[in-house]
């Protein structure tokens, strides 16, 4: 599959769903679905680069997440701060900036300090931008945007009636980057789970049968060529319809 670059999403967004349940079909332990996602999310990382997107935003960890069994928490914490140390010479060779959004607190020290490394050392690139949504959830970074906007009115910073969606883009965890063209959901379900509800209000969605781990770079061509065989009109008629 090629699809046509001169029509690219500048931005697509992924709900990476369906790594326990690939492992639950194969009598895997869940830890080695996750190990297979991680695989996969550098096929995709790789596909999305080479064909121009220009951001790559990827639902990696939600602030629910936490409730999960302890066990595999720590196993997946250990596992984010191991590969993105070992991969920031692979995102300075593509000229890849990774960035995060989500909330800093209440992520794990050991975490942070990779996370916060990994920005550190590919911030002056200048190709695709790679967001790990991390820690995050929408209606969190809603409320913290809202919080952060008050707080500028009662500061005398900003008038309650100049406050307009450029002001609310701006309080995002997301600001200075384009709202997701294409949101990309794996394993069959059907929803956007509290991910980037703001910035999706005009996105183009794309669910998929397939779980995570066998999301390869040819399903992720087909998504991409799926966005741009649809028209979109942000509410419009075209003329003589």
């Amino acid at each position: 599959m090629k699809p046509d670059k001169e029509d690219l999403p500048q931005h697509v967004a992924i709900i990476m769903d369906g790594n326990g349940r690939w492992a639950k079909n194969r009598n895997l332990p869940r830890t080695r679905g996750h190990m297979e996602g991680v695989r996969r999310v550098e096929e995709i990382i790789d596909a999305a680069s080479a064909l121009g997107i220009k951001v790559l935003t990827l639902f990696t960890f939600s602030t629910e997440n936490w409730n999960r069994p302890q066990a595999e928490v720590a196993i997946l914490m250990r596992t984010l701060s191991e590969v993105l140390v070992q991969k920031i010479g692979k995102l300075n060779q593509k000229n890849i900036r990774f960035q995060l959004i989500g909330r800093e607190a209440g992520i794990p020290k050991e975490v942070w300090q990779s996370i916060h490394t990994t920005m550190k050392r590919t911030e002056d690139n200048t190709g695709m931008i790679l967001n790990m949504a991390f820690n995050y959830g929408a209606r969190v970074e809603i409320l913290d945007a809202v919080k952060k906007i008050v707080k500028a009115v009662q500061e005398g910073k900003l008038q309650v009636e100049d406050i307009d969606e450029a002001t609310m883009d701006q309080a995002l965890y997301t600001r200075g980057l384009p709202d997701p063209d294409l949101l990309i959901r794996t394993s069959g379900e059907k929803r956007i789970s509290n991910f980037l509800l703001w910035q999706c209000s005009y996105a183009e969605f794309y669910f998929t049968e397939k779980c995570w781990p066998d999301f390869d770079e040819e399903e992720f061509k087909k998504a991409v060529e799926d966005f741009q065989s649809r028209e979109r009109r942000y509410g419009k008629v075209e003329e003589g319809s």
